[in-house]
């Protein structure tokens, strides 16, 4: 190849390249903002649409001495209802059977469990990832539970004489779940009269 024709490889090689980051410049918001918008439909999906009106995900809360006995919290945010607080999203994560699980959990302001979600996980196939299935119920059955109305020696599996059920098959998993949720709703007793002082009218 002559030297001019090294030339126009050359300057094709650049503007291909050019434009490869100039439209990878072009794409990044709109992907970031897709992210952002799968993240917010993964975690107000435990919320009732009627309980909030604000923006929780930019209404962070305080998370001092985040470090719990069977998990640790990883975030936590604040909704509201016509200015009022209306429930806290506490994110935690502790260790499951095969590796680390990541709880979403929604707590209204009288201390009880609204619902949960897995947003991460590495159970086992068939067994403890089914809590992470679409269709599993059995993470509705700490719903409406809290530690004003259910006793502490209920946090158990019926098997070791508590209140719950175990998620079939998956007994160190469904333990893991159960520590973790009551875990979360002591600290969301402990913090409360901070995280629920009154909300700002206007956010």
């Amino acid at each position: 190849m002559n030297a001019r024709g090294l030339l126009v490889v050359g300057l094709l090689a650049v503007i291909g390249s050019g434009a490869s980051i100039a439209w990878q410049h072009y794409c990044a918001p709109r992907i970031a903002a897709a992210e952002q918008d799968q993240k917010a439909r993964a975690w107000l999906a435990v919320l009732p649409e009627a309980s909030y009106d604000n923006q929780p995900l930019q209404r962070p809360v305080a998370l001092p001495d985040p470090d719990l006995p069977h998990s640790r919290i990883q975030a936590g945010y604040l909704a509201t209802l016509h200015g009022q607080p209306s429930a806290v999203l506490l994110l935690s994560r502790f260790p499951g059977y095969a590796g680390p699980v990541d709880l979403l959990i929604a707590i209204d302001r009288d201390g009880r469990v609204i619902a949960s979600r897995v947003l991460q996980q590495q159970e086992t196939p068939g067994l403890g990832a089914r809590i992470a299935e679409p269709g599993n119920t059995w993470l509705q059955g700490f719903n409406g539970h809290g530690q004003g109305n259910t006793a502490q020696s209920a946090w158990a599996l019926k098997r070791d004489n508590g209140q719950f059920d175990q998620l079939a098959g998956a007994s160190i998993t469904s333990r893991a779940v159960i520590h973790a949720i009551q875990d979360a709703l002591r600290y969301f007793d402990q913090h409360a009269p901070q995280w629920l002082q009154e909300a700002p009218a206007h956010e």
